[in-house]
């Protein structure tokens, strides 16, 4: 059986590389080397050459808050296109079965929490990140028009914030965890700056750990068939605060100092809340890294890493 994986050298995609050794599976992962996914003939070439019988599909156009914030154009625009021409081609070239990758952000900005998989279109979302919110919310319009005309059997998981090894470590365009993770590492140096978080740090979010997401995509590839999307989050009581997050990315390094917060910079979305019940009652067994240790071993990775990180 030949799985390929669009996205394979991302965050999601290290965190496949490292569990699928135990699967008996051809696994092909992409990179954005190998194929412009925003390009159809590209798309279609890639598909010929492979000719895979699943496909996991994670490739994206991302960045953090402020990335969406400042491009949402560019957001819209690319992630658009890669999501069509992925899912066309999986339709043309007869693929068995296709899961794709969404993103909490997809969900209305002014909602009742916890969210869950029914509220996906309920209203806008969060302006900050419209562009991007919009298009990977069109997977999953997409996945229902194409389950309702041609009966294929495609669909998407929605996991709460990614991190691990292997992410964009940029201060600038990176998420939360990475983007604080590479702060403190330079607050660390000899003369470096002060270790400074953006906003009030009173945000919440709820995190998953990349190899946490990779055994629930493969979950998902043999025991999840309905079109409709399906959250890939820990229970809501693990929520928590950007400032927490921070002190405990912190404890992690060393950090021997306080915390400071720049006001002046936006929060974004408050909060996110997610609801895991469907993922529960499905797959009730499934243990997730706990937070402390995910951060940990993200930080030793960094740390050791360092020059060749993505940053």
């Amino acid at each position: 059986m030949k799985i390929l994986v669009t996205g394979g050298s991302g965050l999601v995609g290290y965190g496949l590389k490292k569990i699928i050794n135990k699967y008996s599976y051809d696994f092909i992962l992409l990179s954005s080397k190998d194929c412009d996914l925003t390009n159809l003939n590209e798309t279609k070439e890639i598909f010929k050459l492979h000719k895979p019988d699943y496909v996991i599909h994670l490739a994206a156009y991302v960045g953090g808050l402020f990335k969406n914030i400042n491009f949402k154009v560019d957001m819209y625009e690319k992630n658009t296109l890669i999501n069509y021409n992925v899912i066309k081609c999986c339709h043309d070239f007869g693929v068995k079965k296709t899961v794709s990758c969404l993103s909490t952000c997809i969900f209305p900005d002014k909602t009742s929490y916890p969210i869950n998989e029914t509220m996906v279109h309920d209203g806008a979302p969060h302006s900050s990140n419209e562009g991007y919110a919009y298009a990977k919310r069109m997977i999953d319009v997409l996945n229902r028009c194409y389950s309702n005309q041609y009966g294929c059997n495609f669909t998407s998981v929605i996991p709460t914030n990614i991190y691990g090894p292997h992410d964009n470590f940029n201060i600038q365009d990176g998420h939360v965890i990475p983007g604080l993770m590479h702060k403190v590492k330079l607050a660390m140096e000899e003369g470096g700056p002060s270790f400074k978080i953006w906003g009030s740090g009173t945000p919440l979010r709820q995190f998953i750990y990349s190899e946490d997401l990779a055994r629930l995509f493969v979950w998902a590839l043999y025991h999840y068939d309905d079109p409709s999307p399906i959250i890939f989050s820990t229970d809501e009581a693990s929520e928590i605060s950007i400032a927490d997050v921070a002190r405990e990315i912190a404890k992690a390094a060393k950090y021997p100092k306080e915390l400071e917060f720049d006001t002046t910079k936006s929060d974004g979305q408050f909060k996110k809340t997610a609801d895991n019940s469907k993922l529960k009652a499905l797959c009730p067994d499934f243990q997730f890294t706990p937070f402390a240790e995910g951060i940990q071993k993200t930080v030793d990775w960094f740390w050791e890493n360092y020059d060749v990180a993505r940053k």
